[in-house]
């Protein structure tokens, strides 16, 4: 990265800030990152286990897909699903409160035995599902904080830190080159008054 800058004190002391937040942000970055990255594995992990956990009751319930025909799907419906967040490494993930069922009791009566044990089947599965979803959202979103992080990490430890530290390096030979010229003619100039002075003797 090509830092602008000018070689005077001033210059040398502003990069000299700069580098040393960057400095002092990186280890906490990194932090971030290693964090952001376990949650995201465990947020995946689970909703891989969800969906075999989702598979697996479809499954079981297989061998009585003919009676799932007859089940009359106005029984049931999801009205709502509350969400909570929480905070994990700087970022809002959803966490899932609750699933609110409405369950139509009024001619339940008049349809099989079955049917109440449906009911039960169907939230359980919904259940799974919803929440599956959910924690395929929270991994989505923890992952792109994880590859915001990654990238902002390379960006300070593989351009801005090496690239202020460069400039910080030109600025200081410049100085200390401006420095030794100004003291040779010092020495110059004195060597010269002295010299006239002891001719001036004479």
């Amino acid at each position: 990265m090509a830092i602008s800058f000018q070689y005077n004190k001033t210059a040398l002391q502003t990069l000299d800030k700069q580098l040393k937040v960057r400095e002092r942000a990186l280890p906490t970055l990194k932090n971030k990152e290693s964090a952001l990255r376990v949650e995201v594995k465990k947020a995946k992990d689970k909703a891989s286990e969800l969906a075999v956990q989702y598979d697996d009751q479809i499954a079981l319930y297989d061998n009585v897909a003919r009676l799932w025909g007859e089940f009359d799907q106005n029984l049931i419906r999801i009205s709502d699903v509350e969400l909570s967040s929480k905070k994990i490494a700087g970022v809002f993930t959803p966490i899932l409160d609750n699933i609110h069922f409405e369950i139509d009791t009024t001619n339940l009566f008049n349809q099989p035995v079955w049917f109440s044990e449906g009911i039960s089947i169907i939230k359980n599965i919904a259940a799974v599902a919803i929440e599956r979803e959910v924690y395929l959202r929270k991994m989505e979103l923890l992952d792109f904080a994880r590859k915001k992080t990654t990238q902002k990490v390379n960006l300070y430890e593989k351009v801005q830190i090496p690239g202020f530290q460069d400039a910080i390096r030109k600025i200081k030979r410049f100085l200390e080159d401006q420095e030794n010229l100004s003291k040779s003619a010092q020495k110059i100039v004195k060597d010269r008054q002295e010299k006239q002075r002891q001719e001036a003797e004479l």
